[in-house]
Parts: structure tokens; C-alpha cells; sequence
């Protein structure tokens, strides 16, 4: 089965030689997200800001790809400090009410564009 490459043109440009995401056997590969504006290009200011954007930005990524956020099972979290922690789980909390995917949230010392928050997922389409 061949691997189908899945770029949205409503969420930001890949920051380097990536795809947005990879189809390959009924599962999508989401690479990290930032909180970049896709119109500007530009990371909002905090790491609410940042966390809501790159949320949206893997929301247009699942459209493109014709899934949703119930279809994701399972998300890894970057955090700039995890001191965040708690505020990010809030915005976190709004995109994945019910059966939220497995999770892993890490701390990193630094994130590309000076980015506060990044999210990758993988999502498996549900019958």
C-alpha cells in the first residue's frame, strides 16, 4: 500500500524539508504543529495563544485528510516549561472532551521559531 503525503493549504507551511502529514495503512502521521499563524506565519504571543493555534492547525490537517479530532489516538505534547502544564491541559481539554487519545506532554529545551507549545498526532480513521 503506498503512503499518501497530506499537506493542508489552511494550516501553516512546514518550517523545514517535512510533510504536514503521512497516510500510510489507514493511520495518519501529524507532524508538530506551532502555534504559527497560517495567514501571517507569524507565532502568537503566549503559550495559550500558541497551544489554541497549533490545535487549530492539526484540526485542518485532520480535515485534509477527512478525520477529525475523535480520530486521533495519540498525542505528544512539547512544552517550553511545564509550568504551562496546567493552562495547556485547559485549551487541551476543549479539543478532547470525551475519550481523549493517549498522550505523552514533555518538556524541551527549545522548540523551532522560539515556539512555547507543539503538538504531534496520530490519528487511525474509526469505521
Amino acid at each position: 500500500m503506498k503512503n499518501n503525503i497530506i499537506n493542508s493549504s489552511k494550516a501553516p507551511a512546514a518550517v523545514g524539508p517535512y510533510s504536514h502529514s503521512v497516510l500510510a495503512n489507514n493511520v495518519l502521521y501529524v507532524s508538530g504543529q506551532l502555534g504559527l499563524d497560517p495567514v501571517t506565519g507569524e507565532m502568537q504571543a503566549t503559550v495559550e495563544e500558541q497551544a489554541e493555534q497549533a490545535l487549530q492547525n492539526l484540526g485542518e490537517i485532520l480535515k485534509e485528510a477527512n478525520m477529525s479530532y475523535r480520530d486521533i489516538v495519540k498525542t505528544t505534547v512539547f512544552l517550553k516549561n511545564m509550568t504551562d502544564f496546567v493552562a495547556i491541559n485547559e485549551i487541551y481539554g476543549k479539543y478532547f472532551s470525551e475519550n481523549p487519545p493517549a498522550r505523552s506532554c514533555v518538556e524541551v529545551a527549545e522548540l523551532p521559531k522560539g515556539g512555547l507549545f507543539e503538538v504531534e498526532a496520530i490519528a487511525s480513521k474509526q469505521e
